[in-house]
């Protein structure tokens, strides 16, 4: 029995060996592209499984209503894990995770930057993050201890043992390794190469009005999270008076939401964020592999009239349908079984190039049995359900209609067939339209003025030693031309660092708390920026040293305090009374998707840490870099220079976005791909379906063109019905997406015009090699091929 379904198999493989090659590569492609898609997939959703007490992390949040809108975010006070610690009795253990940072190590004369962060030295007990070497419970325990990755111990320490070794980290100390952590897997939140102490810095350390550190808490094993809930929420207002008057609210963030449900309405979270890309890109890969399916029917069923005489003859000498049914889609199992192999191949191949353009690290987990058991069920459910149609399409035929010829019916004006080719083409188009819409976005962006110059204009953070020469520094660099100006500020112009709320001013309405973005400077930055003023001048600490305590408004912050006269008015902030001295233009600091916030730009009492260099245009940009790192290197021989160029850094705010743009352009490629092979077998069955046709019309004197465009009419036709169907979903599904964009770009007919065009082209490219083929055909051999 399993000899003669083998020797079955082979002889349709070798009987139809083109279209059978066609069948499988379609399918292999197909899958491939449903397997990368779902191991993506897998990837997104395992963030943080790893951890033991995994459902008993949460992280705190705030949410506070700011002039009718609420808002939500994770920066919290350092005060917050102690206390909570001490009053909630559901807690068992907080920590405290510090903003990253990157120091310079020194190890035999090398320097290096390496990441890493401060952590309570009850972190590893929170978190899962296994140690090869030392104890969790002890390894941060001691002020100066130091816990390294094993990728980061290696870097240092070669093939050595790093335990009980000192190392030291420049403007920093020496520090002893106590613990060896395992490389972080690829699929946790958190991004470091070591781990420090908790340090105290600035005097911040007990003030609830600084919310700069993120707080994660470990539930004990039978506590209620609706108790929890009910009490973290009022806590900062039990120590805050300011909290307690705008009614202050904290609450618990599970471990299981970070990472895909980070978007917020109103205080709360909405169920979008990154999970709505993740249920896209579930959706295409299940269209992708149900259109490869599509595809495998299609050509199936398009040499079905070869298939017709052996189901004829099997039924008459007492063959059930059930039987006929089995047998074929045993063939698709089989067939979908050699697919499976070819679409792993694939995979495989691709996999680099998947995880350079989606900055992962995936691997296909062949030492699993779970992942083997995954990959037969999987090959199982795409030969099922590709054979489906075909197997009860073929063991349908009745014996007396096939034997006499007349079982065909390709001239109906709907069939299956049909309409599996409608849907191929309705999912093709939709995503075409997809990637022009997410390409027209990342352009309408990128042609926003960022109202600021990037050119030549470089960025490097200050250790403590180029702090204490900095004018020295920037004398040099302006006196060697190698930079036009210098300017010294509290963060990168590319990042929003500090917001604020709470400033007075004159006129203010007492219900107003607008947030502001907080930025400092000590002069020269118009300058460096290319900043344009709308009134008033930059700081100039050399000709007014009263500018220690001037500000700089934007326009947005203009317009919020409504200053007809800004110039010389009084804004109280952080205990001081700063005085207007200018008003630029907004600026893009953060996101170029986004409003312009209002911001205001302090004088030099706030802490700078970041020096921007605008290199001189007329030398090299290399002979700029070697002349700014030297320069560096003559106050600081242990600074480690890095430059970062602003230009590419705010290029990168729109890496996700083309991401995805890519990552739609691939996959509607691959679905068009596959639709058009399965296009192109309908129209090899039409056409042999209707060869006495042709035959007939050719001796009646129809030209080639005319039957060319016959038979390529039906299938425009369907083309056609595809982009009527297909435009309305795609401006729906578009329109979501869009929605979560305040600056955005409109959705213009011509982009469902152009992808409709396209199609059409495509489509008639795809078929018209078969309909030419049938058109040209002798009539004589037509005729003669439909004898039996």
């Amino acid at each position: 029995m399993l000899q003669n379904f083998f020797k079955t198999v082979l002889r349709t493989f070798l009987r139809s060996g083109g279209f059978s090659v066609i069948n499988i590569v379609g399918l292999a492609i197909g899958m491939a592209g449903a397997i990368i898609i779902l191991l993506w997939i897998q990837n997104e959703m395992s963030y943080d499984q790893f951890h033991q007490n995994k459902s008993r992390i949460y992280e705190a949040w705030n949410r506070v209503s700011f002039n009718g809108q609420v808002l939500t975010w994770d920066a919290t006070p350092k005060v917050l894990a102690g206390t909570l610690e001490r009053d909630l009795p559901e807690v068992e253990q907080a920590t405290r995770v510090n903003w990253p940072n990157r120091w310079v190590f020194t190890k035999d004369a090398k320097e290096f930057f390496a990441q890493g962060t401060q952590v309570d030295s009850n972190f590893l007990q929170v978190f899962s993050f296994p140690l090869t070497e030392g104890n969790p419970q002890t390894a941060l325990k001691e002020i100066n201890s130091i816990v390294l990755t094993e990728k980061l111990a290696v870097r240092l320490f070669g093939k050595e043992e790093a335990v009980g070794k000192t190392l030291r980290i420049i403007n920093q100390g020496n520090f002893t390794v106590t613990g060896i952590l395992r490389d972080l897997p690829n699929n946790t939140i958190f991004d470091f190469e070591y781990l420090m102490p908790w340090r105290k810095e600035g005097n911040d350390d007990d003030a609830w009005g600084s919310n700069n550190t993120h707080t994660y808490v470990l539930l004990k094993p039978d506590a209620s999270i609706a108790s929890a809930q009910s009490k973290i929420k009022v806590v900062k207002q039990h120590y805050d008076e300011d909290a307690k008057k705008i009614g202050w609210q904290m609450f618990l963030y599970p471990i299981s939401r970070w990472r895909l449900y980070s978007r917020f309405q109103d205080g709360y979270e909405t169920g979008g964020g990154r999970i709505t890309m993740v249920k896209l890109f579930g959706t295409i890969a299940a269209f992708i592999l149900l259109i490869a399916c599509i595809n495998f029917m299609n050509l199936s069923t398009a040499k079905s009239e070869k298939r017709a005489k052996e189901v004829g003859i099997r039924k008459v000498v007492g063959a059930q349908k059930a039987s006929l049914i089995a047998q074929f889609i045993g063939e698709s199992i089989l067939f979908a079984f050699v697919a499976g192999v070819i679409a792993l191949i694939i995979v495989q191949v691709s996999l680099p190039s998947f995880n350079r353009l989606t900055e992962k690290n995936i691997l296909i987990p062949y030492d699993t049995l779970d992942f083997w058991l995954c990959a037969g069920g999987f090959v199982a459910f795409t030969g099922f359900l590709a054979g489906s149609y075909p197997a009860f399409f073929l063991s349908s035929f009745q014996p007396v209609k096939v034997l006499k010829g007349t079982f065909k019916k390709a001239n109906a004006l709907v069939t299956p067939r049909k309409v599996l080719v409608v849907f191929q083409f309705t999912i093709a188009i939709i995503l075409i339209v997809c990637t022009v819409l997410v390409k027209d976005q990342i352009d309408f962006a990128k042609d926003r003025q960022p109202g600021y110059s990037k050119n030549n204009l470089i960025y490097s953070y200050l250790s403590d030693e180029i702090s204490k020469y900095y004018l020295s520094v920037k004398h040099d660099l302006l006196s060697s031309g190698t930079a036009s100006s210098v300017a010294r500020t509290s963060a990168p112009l590319t990042q929003d660092w500090n917001g604020s709320w709470g400033q007075t001013w004159e006129g203010k309405d007492p219900n107003d708390k607008t947030d502001f973005s907080i930025y400092a400077e000590d002069g020269g930055l118009g300058k460096t920026a290319g900043l344009t003023f709308v009134t008033g001048r930059d700081i100039d600490m050399e000709k007014y040293p009263a500018d220690s305590l001037g500000i700089i408004l934007n326009e947005s912050a203009l317009k919020v305090m409504k200053f007809k006269n800004p110039i010389g008015q009084i804004i109280g902030a952080n205990g001081q009374h700063w005085h207007v001295i200018g008003v630029i233009g907004d600026f893009i600091l953060s996101s170029p998707y986004e409003p312009i916030k209002p911001m205001l730009i302090f004088g030099p009492r706030m802490g700078l840490s970041v020096m921007h260099i605008k290199l001189n245009d007329k030398n090299p940009t290399s002979q700029n870099l070697k002349a700014v790192e030297a320069i560096f290197k003559r106050y600081s021989p242990e600074y480690l220079f890095v430059n970062n160029f602003v230009d590419k850094e705010y290029a990168s705010k729109f890496a996700d976005e083309e991401r995805m743009g890519t990552l739609a352009a691939l996959f509607a490629f691959m679905t068009v791909f596959i639709s058009c092979l399965g296009l192109f077998g309908v129209a090899n069955y039409v056409a042999e379906a209707r060869i006495k046709e042709i035959g007939v019309r050719k001796v009646l004197g129809a030209s080639v063109i005319s039957i060319s465009t016959l038979l390529s009419g039906d299938f425009m036709k369907l083309v056609f019905i595809s982009i009527f169907i297909a435009s309305p979903i795609s401006w729906l599904v578009m329109y979501k997406w869009l929605e979560s964009y305040t600056y955005r770009v409109n959705i213009s007919w011509h982009v469902f015009a152009g992808s409709g065009i396209l199609a059409i082209l495509i489509a008639l490219l795809t078929v018209s090699s078969q309909a030419v083929k049938a058109a040209v055909a002798n009539p004589l051999n037509s005729l003669r091929s439909t004898r039996d």
